[in-house]
């Protein structure tokens, strides 16, 4: 009987997201449709009408809309630039709440397992909140605790999704965004399932261990205490990045290292990638009073790649890098693009070229070069976006969605720390004696190891 009334209560929950969802996208839609009748086409007022309606949700569609953000042409430029500014910060679970939450997750008794527990959150996000505790033996806890009903948020917002590109390819598309949307679904759904998340935990503390990386830290789960909506790690002890901004340059430069560490060698050497490099996902440990380095915290969204992929991804730098076009093709081509013309193959390149840049530059250097922050990347996604109008749609093969996602995410850390790095020499470094195959046998061990065959 228990079972029945909470499947119940699912559905209730999924039918009352899909009512709320629907009335908030489908009424910008109708403006959508209504202003390209007229020829008005995407207008910034609509913009603003789908990031607040987004925004108010909270959830898994305001995440969407975040990680939709960093896609070129996935969603119209004035689309994209409004949902870049929101914010994941969801109102909190009261403590009545969070309560009833921690008994269904840990049963009646669950302060007992505890040493203490913290009333109030310690952060609060679009998919759930965390928690300060500490446990029996007084070690500090981060206790990650999912709002309720999430998996019938997920499935009623990514219906939503299928409307907003729908509407996009019908009136503007220069990219074919069906693979996207299920990249981007299958992504969320995991992010949802917190037992795969500690697997997640896991697969890269090891790998950090593995690869000898020592800047970067990442949490212990405590499995006794999680469950798939409950996730117990260490509490790791650190300051935001961005209380660094204004730091002497050699500090900055160090957690900007750190960062390129965190993301590019366990995917040049494991042929996985962290999904989600936004500045709520890592703060700065210190060692004798000093910034030493980076606390990547949240494994929700891990993107684990086909070696042959990596390989691509290996062969596009260096084809760039040598001036290869078979090459270049050859990684495209590796990666899922089909059907490549001449004048497809050089669209591709100006991107390719912008995410690369820094990674082909033999030379100290900001990520920007002398461009603002403000137009970063501007130029190129016009550029690409009016070929790919003139030539498209194009299908993105859907492991390119995090690539990108992760290129300028890291991107932006390192405008804000102002780094001035010698990006080639860090990322030759990563992929030193690189082979597909290695990676293949490096991953399986990895997967095996932490239950993610």
């Amino acid at each position: 009987m228990a079972e029945r009334d909470d499947e119940a209560n699912r559905l209730s929950a999924r039918a009352r997201r899909y009512a709320k969802v629907g009335v908030n996208v489908g009424g910008v839609a109708a403006r959508m449709a209504g202003a390209r009748l007229v020829g008005g086409g995407s207008s910034g007022s609509n913009a603003a009408a789908l990031a607040q309606a987004l925004g108010g949700l909270k959830g898994p569609l305001m995440k969407v809309g975040q990680l939709l953000s960093t896609i070129p042409d996935a969603l119209p430029p004035d689309y994209a630039a409004e949902l870049s500014k929101l914010q994941s910060q969801a109102p909190p679970m009261g403590w009545a709440f969070v309560k009833r939450r921690m008994i269904a997750e840990l049963g009646p008794a669950w302060a007992e397992r505890f040493g203490s527990f913290e009333h109030e959150p310690a952060a609060a996000a679009s998919l759930g909140q965390v928690h300060r505790a500490t446990a029996k033996d007084g070690t500090p806890l981060a206790c990650k605790l999912q709002y309720a009903d999430m998996q019938s948020a997920v499935e009623a917002d990514l219906s939503q999704l299928q409307v907003l590109f729908a509407l996009h390819r019908r009136f503007d598309a220069a990219i074919d965004t069906r693979e996207i949307y299920h990249e981007i679904s299958e992504r969320v759904r995991e992010e949802v399932d917190y037992r795969r998340e500690a697997k997640h935990t896991a697969l890269y503390r090891n790998a950090f261990a593995t690869l000898g990386i020592s800047d970067v830290r990442a949490p212990r789960v405590w499995p006794e205490l999680s469950t798939g909506r409950l996730l117990i790690m260490d509490w790791l002890t650190g300051e935001r990045i961005l209380a660094f901004k204004d730091a002497e340059l050699a500090v900055r430069n160090r957690l900007a290292a750190a960062m390129f560490g965190a993301w590019w060698q366990p995917y040049a050497h494991v042929g996985i990638i962290h999904g989600d490099p936004h500045l709520g996902n890592y703060t700065v440990f210190s060692e004798g009073g000093e910034a030493a380095g980076i606390n990547l915290l949240d494994y929700g969204c891990i993107r684990i790649f086909p070696p042959a992929f990596v390989g691509g991804v290996v062969d596009l730098y260096r084809g760039l890098l040598q001036g290869e076009p078979e090459r270049i093709v050859s990684a495209y081509e590796t990666w899922g693009f089909h059907n490549l013309s001449k004048d497809l193959i050089e669209t591709l390149n100006v991107w390719a070229r912008f995410i690369f840049g820094p990674l082909l530059d033999d030379r100290v250097r900001t990520i920007a070069d002398g461009v603002s922050p403000a137009e970063y990347g501007r130029r190129e996604a016009y550029t690409v976006h009016q070929a790919l109008k003139a030539k498209g749609p194009v299908t993105v093969p859907r492991e390119f969605v995090f690539m990108d996602r992760a290129a300028i995410g890291l991107g932006g850390v390192f405008l804000h720390l102002k780094a001035e790095l010698n990006f080639h020499h860090l990322f030759e470094a990563a992929i030193e004696n690189f082979s597909t195959e290695e990676v293949a046998r490096r991953q399986k061990a990895a997967l095996a190891e932490v239950g993610l065959e």
